[in-house]
């Protein structure tokens, strides 16, 4: 695979239904748009295909793997394009009942080069009544992956990951030079969180953060945050979106990633230590 150290990202900010098929052509033509604007690698929110109220009709609205439309949609649209894509992830059934929450890498030729299911579940009681019991539908992953990309190694995750750094940590030490973190941030917790975290993920790693998110009200009256992010491996938003569905592009240097740990070489610096309890 030829390097390349300058490229366009791009970030795919949506308001996903619970219609898939609409959703699907939606996001389908926010890619065209960015691939117009000369997006090599184009990213996509966590639930990109369905924002779906209720386990039972998540389930019910997931496809194998093989047979899902979203999928089958994303890949066409790589090779119509000529754009890598981000698949923030698919509702993807399993034969256990339950469902991964699968995010995909595509190439430009719609090959997968990289699938992650989404390791850590978003299990929580915020305030005002709001409640998320994730691990009641969904299968967390055990597994991180660091994809192969013209940039460079990509290391996957989504949404609730971001509040676990040593994944990270653990992604820029194997050579990532892109984090992706595609979501659904609900406003609550995003407005309080979201920029801070993902700001903190690439001073942490000295790599480039690329997080795209739902935006709006969806099904059930669940809000999402949007506020679409692209990061640099020193902290600063290069591009940054708001409260409606928008396309963020923004121009990567991924020489800056090895200059900027020149600088502050942390990921060199760990130590054995003990935990003192006393």
């Amino acid at each position: 695979m030829k390097k390349m150290t300058l490229f366009k990202a791009a970030c795919v900010q949506v308001n996903a239904s619970n219609d898939m098929d609409t959703n699907i052509a939606k996001a389908g033509d926010m890619v065209r748009e960015a691939a117009a604007q000369g997006a090599h690698l184009i990213c996509l929110p966590e639930n990109v295909a369905m924002m779906e109220f209720g386990g039972e009709n998540v389930i019910a609205k997931s496809y194998p793997q093989a047979e899902h439309p979203g999928l089958s949609a994303f890949r066409d649209l790589a090779v119509e394009t000529k754009s890598w894509i981000l698949i923030g992830s698919l509702a993807v059934r399993l034969e256990n009942g339950k469902v991964a929450n699968r995010c995909f890498l595509l190439n430009d030729q719609g090959e997968i080069v990289g699938q992650y299911d989404k390791i850590h579940l978003f299990d929580v009681d915020l305030a005002g009544g709001e409640s998320y019991r994730e691990s009641n539908t969904f299968d967390g992953g055990d597994r991180a992956v660091l994809a192969q990309t013209p940039w460079g190694p990509l290391g996957m995750s989504i949404c609730y990951d971001v509040r676990f750094p040593h994944l990270y940590r653990d992604y820029a030490q194997a050579g990532a030079n892109i984090i992706t973190v595609p979501a659904a941030f609900t406003k609550q917790t995003g407005e309080a969180h979201w920029k801070v975290l993902l700001r903190a993920r690439a001073i942490e790693t000295g790599c480039y953060v690329i997080a795209p998110g739902q935006c709006g009200e969806h099904k059930g009256g669940r809000q999402t945050y949007g506020h679409s992010l692209i990061i640099n491996p020193w902290g600063e938003v290069l591009a940054e979106g708001a409260d409606e569905p928008c396309v963020l592009i923004a121009d990567i240097d991924v020489d800056a990633v090895a200059a900027t740990r020149g600088k502050i070489p942390s990921l060199k610096h760990d130590r054995a230590y003990q935990l003192d309890r006393s």
